[in-house]
């Protein structure tokens, strides 16, 4: 039996919080990274409007932020679009990321308390809970919570400004590899094995771990690109 696809939400999401700049970018990127939004997907300014319930002048501010991390692409006098990632520049990312996944690893263990051991404990049950549900959003969510965690850990901030600005370039197609199920199913069970790694203070089993998880994740991905 072929792995069914999860199914995306089509549906708008309306703007309603008070933090409207937050909240624009916020909606945006998640329909970026659900795949809503095709790369060189052309955003058209009155329809997001309409869906989101804003005008143009916070559409275009967020517009600005997102080109700045490199979802997408001002077109003068045209709006936005999607930032297409040829394959060679993926490759290119996922090979250097995989690099800093080892680095990551081997000091995170290092740095890490108790406390960080129980809330990352936490966070894996709660994807575990949102993995049950097929609450992808929250899974996700939680997911980079853990790996920015992680690179926090370091305590080595170009590591980690490094690591936070690549990612943001492979933040879509990270989502999207869940989307298939068996991907998904898979992909906490690799959580699963971080966690412990981390737990038994192991960096260098769980630096490989980082780098094996980001490894499958970019090979799910491929064929897209």
């Amino acid at each position: 039996m072929q792995d069914k696809e999860l199914e995306v939400s089509r549906e708008p999401r309306r703007i309603v919080r008070q933090d409207l700049h937050s909240e624009v970018l916020s909606a945006l990127r998640e329909h970026i990274n659900s795949g809503r939004f095709r790369p060189e997907e052309r955003l058209n300014e009155r329809v997001l409007c309409d869906e989101l319930g804003i005008s143009r002048t916070p559409l275009r501010e967020a517009f600005k932020v997102l080109a700045a991390e490199g979802f997408v692409t001002l077109l003068p006098s045209r709006g936005a679009m999607v930032t297409p990632l040829s394959r060679q520049d993926f490759d290119a990312i996922v090979d250097v990321m995989a690099h800093l996944e080892l680095m990551i690893g081997r000091t995170a263990t290092q740095n890490a308390t108790d406390a960080d051991a129980t809330l990352l404990t936490n966070w894996q049950s709660e994807m575990e809970d949102c993995f049950k549900i097929a609450d992808l959003r929250r899974y996700f969510e939680l997911n980079q919570q853990i790996h920015f965690h992680f690179a926090h850990l370091s305590a080595n901030s170009i590591l980690e400004s490094t690591y936070l600005g690549l990612n943001v370039k492979l933040r879509r197609y990270r989502y999207q590899a869940n989307l298939n199920h068996g991907r998904w199913k898979t992909a906490l069970e690799e959580h699963k094995e971080i966690l412990t790694a981390f737990v038994d203070k192991d960096g260098e089993r769980l630096g490989e771990l980082l780098r094996q998880h980001l490894l499958n994740k970019a090979a799910s991905v491929r064929s897209e690109l």
